[in-house]
């Protein structure tokens, strides 16, 4: 069995050659001619998935490693009977502990803290949820809107309609990307948005470029995502507080998680389907036994497993703001980001896509353990709260 993995997807020739022969290439060099004699195929959101690319192959398995499917033209697959599975969830945290370094950022620059500050939280989802939680132990405010949400649970009066939202002072977008039906999300921020958010609030998108009318951003952003990229349109940086290159949700513990779901749906579709013969030390009495997984043996350490955090005499933001930020350097990706204005229009998109495949190990909050000195009871809650491991 062929197994065609992108090679930006770590542990992707150890997950998904127990289950065949594995070849990695570029995600956006997936063509027709790569992918015609593979039996499965696994991806990230960079390729897009259609008729075009699968049209005579043999694939009969699709698997991306991310939460978003919007890149993968599920209709098609469901025609010609081809198993599809993402990996809902997989970088939910990492993308929660993005907005809080954000904030944080944000706030420094702006000589204000977040304590008592308002959010508007749209989609409270896997990663919405979670960006709700963190906010709340950063002492913010948070409004939610989630439509299919409110619909479902009639008799929850949390969810409040996206006009309530509008006189917050961050707003921060966790939505699908949809272009028809009830709940189209498709330039959601749109110029009539955009105008209506109260002076000086700011925009942050973390789900997917389209969702903002990039043509009409007229007040300051926090951008992970952009219309078109990787061919982004530069002069929005005049706009944007912080601009990242689509990694937001790019922890290495986000990653790996989305690696160890899509290989449990790829084992749960051979023993369903019959149809592929497992490697002979795993073909049993009753049917077909996966190799077990174990991912996490093979993660290195966090750099900062330990943290040594004084506390005595600041603020818990300013303490908070320390932490997060040694673990999380986000200027560090926005400077990066930004060398691209000076590349010839050419070069762009290729630096964009460089900048991801060579993103450096992201790890998350929750790989470090704090030892607190001079802090409170409700610096280590706070800390505790946006992930940390604060220690005894």
């Amino acid at each position: 069995m062929k197994i065609v993995v992108d090679e930006n997807i770590p542990f992707g020739r150890e997950a998904f050659g127990r289950l065949g022969d594995v070849v990695t290439m570029h995600g956006r060099k997936m063509d027709a001619a790569a992918v015609r004699d593979a039996d499965m195929l696994i991806i990230r959101s960079i390729t897009k998935v259609s008729r075009e690319l699968l049209e005579g192959s043999r694939v009969r398995f699709v698997g991306t490693c991310t939460i978003g499917t919007d890149h993968v033209d599920e209709a098609y697959l469901r025609e010609r009977g081809i198993a599809f599975a993402s990996a809902p969830g997989c970088n939910a945290n990492s993308v929660a502990e993005y907005i809080v370094c954000a904030l944080l950022v944000l706030a420094q620059r702006g000589g204000y803290r977040l304590e008592g500050k308002t959010i508007g939280v749209v989609g409270v989802g896997n990663v919405g949820s979670k960006v709700l939680a963190k906010c709340e132990a950063l002492g913010m405010c948070v409004l939610q809107n989630d439509p299919p949400l409110a619909r479902l649970f009639p008799c929850e009066k949390r969810f409040l309609p996206l006009e309530a939202l509008m006189d917050a002072d961050f707003i921060s977008l966790h939505v699908p990307l949809t272009k028809t039906g009830e709940d189209k999300t498709w330039h959601l921020a749109d110029e009539v948005f955009l105008k209506r958010m109260k002076s000086g609030a700011v925009l942050l998108n973390t789900c997917r470029g389209a969702v903002v009318d990039n043509k009409a951003l007229n007040r300051t952003a926090v951008l992970d995502v952009w219309e078109g990229e990787p061919a982004i349109e530069v002069s929005l940086f005049n706009r944007v507080a912080l601009g990242t290159p689509h990694i937001a949700g790019y922890s290495y513990d986000g990653k790996v998680s989305g690696t160890t779901m899509v290989y449990q749906a790829a084992c749960d579709f051979l023993a369903r389907s019959g149809g592929f013969q497992p490697p002979p030390d795993n073909a049993k009495a009753g049917g077909y036994k996966p190799p077990l997984l174990e991912l996490s043996a093979l993660m290195p350490p966090s750099p900062h497993a330990r943290l040594t955090l004084d506390a005595a005499g600041r603020s818990d933001e300013d303490a908070l703001r320390e932490a997060a930020l040694t673990v999380y350097d986000i200027e560090a990706d926005d400077r990066r980001l930004r060398v691209i204005a000076d590349l010839p229009t050419g070069g762009r998109a290729a630096y964009f896509d460089r900048l991801r495949k060579d993103y450096p190990q992201r790890r998350e909050f929750q790989n470090t353990t704090i030892t607190l000195r001079g802090g409170s009871d409700v610096l280590r809650r706070k800390l505790k709260g946006i992930g940390f491991n604060p220690g005894e």
